[in-house]
C-alpha cells in the first residue's frame, strides 16, 4: 500500500468515526433534555403533594376542632335516638290501626271436599 492509499484509509475512518461520534453527541442531548423534562416534571409533582399533604393536615385539624367533640357526640346520639323513637311510635300506631282493621272483617272460611 502506497501513502496516499494508507491516508484515503485512514481518512475513511476518521470520517466514520466523526460521523458516529456525532450521531452519538444528538442521542447524548435528546437523552439529556428529556431527563431534564422528568426531572421537572417530577419535582412539580412533588411540590403539588408537599401542598395536597399540608392542606390535608389543615382540614383534619378543623374538622377535629369544630365537629368532633364528645358534647356533639353526645347531642348527635339523642337526637338520632328521639328520631328512631318517633319513628318507632308511629310504626306501632300504625301497626294497631291495622289489626283493627283486620279485626272487623269477617273470617272466611274455605270448605274442602
Amino acid at each position: 500500500m502506497t501513502g496516499s492509499e494508507i491516508m484515503a484509509v485512514v481518512g475513511f475512518f476518521v470520517m466514520v468515526s466523526g460521523a458516529l461520534w456525532g450521531i452519538w453527541w444528538r442521542i447524548e442531548g435528546r437523552v439529556k433534555e428529556a431527563k431534564d423534562s422528568a426531572v421537572g416534571t417530577a419535582t412539580a409533582a412533588q411540590a403539588l403533594a408537599n401542598l395536597a399533604r399540608d392542606e390535608l393536615a389543615a382540614h383534619r385539624l378543623h374538622v377535629a376542632e369544630t365537629y368532633i367533640t364528645k358534647a356533639g357526640m353526645r347531642e348527635t346520639t339523642e337526637q338520632l335516638m328521639e328520631a328512631i323513637s318517633g319513628v318507632k311510635s308511629a310504626v306501632d300506631g300504625m301497626t294497631l290501626r291495622i289489626d283493627r282493621v283486620v279485626e272487623g272483617q269477617p273470617r272466611r272460611s274455605t270448605t274442602r271436599t
